[in-house]
């Protein structure tokens, strides 16, 4: 198995026989992705609070590099997912990544797939505002290993 390394790792600049070496922009983006696939069905996260707990790793990032990833995880950063990777919910079989998991700070998926991202939460047993166009993040949102909000 290939060990990916950061391209700045490794004595010499040269990283080890086996290894792939990750530009900064990938080495983030398989961060992001990473944090993204770990959220739990019915649970979401927002842009900000991954890019606060990415930043805490790698020192670098907002939720406007979030979106970026998650607008190339189907292609340009596809890669960078683990062939294996398995998303547990209602959309498995089509995704990789559970990007209708990730919102704005208001709880909006994205506008251009708001109707597919709101089917998938529903699907799921996300809360939902009142109105059903958002998030209730209240209820809702992910803390990686940490304590789960009431429900």
């Amino acid at each position: 198995m290939d060990r990916k390394l950061r391209a700045d790792d490794g004595a010499g600049g040269e990283p080890p026989q086996g290894a792939t070496a990750l530009t900064d922009a990938e080495e983030y983006a398989a961060a992001v992705l990473g944090l993204v696939r770990r959220i739990p069905p019915a649970r979401a996260m927002t842009y900000g609070l991954i890019a606060e707990i990415v930043a805490e790793d790698l020192g670098r990032g907002g939720p406007r590099q979030v979106g970026n990833v998650m607008a190339g995880s189907g292609d340009r950063y596809q890669h960078l997912v683990p062939e294996d990777a398995v998303v547990v919910g209602p959309a498995q079989d089509s995704f990789d990544v559970p990007w209708w998991r990730v919102v704005n700070a208001a709880g909006s998926p994205p506008a251009q797939h708001l109707t597919a991202a709101l089917d998938a939460l529903r699907a799921e047993g996300c809360p939902l505002t009142r109105d059903g166009r958002r998030v209730d993040l209240k209820r809702a949102v992910w803390f990686p290993d940490g304590p789960d909000p009431a429900r």
